[in-house]
């Protein structure tokens, strides 16, 4: 699912791919639903290719967005709420333990918290493409049980 959701340097908010066309991208804005044209020229994220730096390896977004919505329950995470930054930090350590503290700055993290509340708004809310997978196979296999079904 992250896969299809972009972040576009310059732009304010998150943007889901509609369409491609010859040497651009048709996005449309997650808050406003207006579509634009994402140019070649545009620095252009998806979020499904971002990872949280740890002591290990590599946490994907998606990993780290799904721990988030478990740690709330699914709501918004109120930033101003937490307090500064030592606070936002720890925080963020309850969900990643071992994330490089060196390596992850804390507008890093206040931009993670950002993403994960303007996906939650969107209705977003699943976002390992593994689940969506599964989900789809099932309805796929499920529809061809009852084409089955009514060709009998």
């Amino acid at each position: 699912m992250l896969k299809t959701i972009l972040s576009i340097s310059g732009r304010p908010g998150l943007f889901k791919l509609v369409n491609q066309g010859k040497n651009m991208l048709i996005v449309e804005s997650l808050a406003t639903g207006k579509r634009t044209p994402a140019y070649a020229h545009d620095k252009v994220i998806s979020l499904g290719d971002i990872a949280i730096y740890t002591e290990d390896e590599d946490t994907p977004l998606a990993d780290v967005f799904e721990t988030i919505k478990e740690k709330n329950d699914g709501k918004p995470v109120d930033v101003k709420a937490l307090g500064g930054d030592k606070e936002i930090r720890d925080y963020f350590a309850t969900i990643l333990p071992d994330f490089d503290d060196d390596r992850v700055y804390t507008n890093d993290i206040k931009k993670v918290f950002s993403w994960y509340n303007q996906l939650i708004a969107a209705g977003i809310d699943k976002f390992k493409d593994e689940e969506i997978a599964q989900d789809e196979a099932a309805e796929a296999a499920e529809a061809a049980d009852d084409a089955q079904t009514t060709k009998k």
